[in-house]
């Protein structure tokens, strides 16, 4: 049974890392890339409090997300400031009560993130979940695009621009979930930040943009798990991941841009 657990976790880690480099693709176009770094310590009182009183820790943390998330919306329409700006509000204060109340001993692992066998009902409901991002990515791209190249013809076209950004903080918000049980809070935006700039550096058209953000965050998800499995408790999932994809992304640095 721990060998399919197993096999459950690892489909799963590799699922996130497409939603996650597809997400990150339009999240870098929209200039909220760094986002995905700061979103995720929102989690992090979720965690905590979860931690404490042993309930599931990923459900603190969508509670805790679910909330952020729609705190830095309402604060992004009421100031008008950016969405990048909000959540640099948020998160301060964020990451010092969540790393106050998280349990000593269940801090690193809440932190970095690590690799966790997965039960049959944890799996399905992951896969939905990634699923779901996946299509939503697709289902809307257009729009997306639309919004933004002109947010007027975009208004002209019917697109609802407020309801459609704030879906995609929600579609965000919730990549950055998946992510925060392989990856740690601290980490989990990592697979949305790197592979999307490496494909931006890689790609010229949006279609190759996708396909290689994905792929490479894949790759790195991969290597990442085959790095753990080596080295075993010494080196987290999060880290391990985020040094390959940042080595990937090192090495786009040296195609020449004509």
């Amino acid at each position: 049974m721990s060998h399919t657990q197993d096999i459950y976790a690892i489909l799963l880690t590799l699922g996130f890392a497409t939603a996650a480099g597809l997400v990150g693709s339009f999240a870098l176009m929209k200039r909220m890339v760094l986002a995905g770094d700061v979103i995720s310590h929102v989690a992090l009182p979720g965690i905590g409090v979860a931690l404490l009183f042993h309930f599931n820790p990923l459900l603190g943390g969508a509670i805790s997300l679910l909330l952020g998330t729609l705190l830095i919306a309402q604060l992004q329409q009421r100031t008008g400031l950016a969405t990048d700006a909000m959540i640099g509000v948020v998160f301060a204060g964020s990451l010092a009560l969540g790393a106050a109340i998280t349990p000593q001993e269940d801090l690193e692992g809440a932190l970095f993130g690590s690799f966790a066998q997965l039960s049959s009902f944890g799996f399905i409901v992951g896969l939905i979940a990634v699923l779901f991002i996946i299509g939503f990515i697709f289902h809307s791209k257009d729009q997306l695009v639309l919004g933004l190249f002109s947010s007027e013809l975009a208004a002209a076209n019917g697109v609802p621009l407020d309801s459609l950004n704030l879906q995609f903080l929600l579609i965000f918000s919730l990549t950055v979930l998946i992510g925060l049980k392989f990856m740690g809070a601290l980490l989990a935006g990592a697979l949305i930040m790197l592979p999307a700039a490496i494909g931006r550096r890689l790609s010229s058209d949006l279609k190759g943009f996708l396909l290689i953000s994905s792929m490479s965050s894949v790759f790195a998800v991969g290597m990442g798990l085959l790095l753990c499995a080596y080295f075993g408790p010494h080196i987290a999932l999060g880290p391990a991941t985020t040094l390959v994809a940042a080595v990937l992304f090192g090495l786009a640095l040296l195609r020449r841009v004509d």
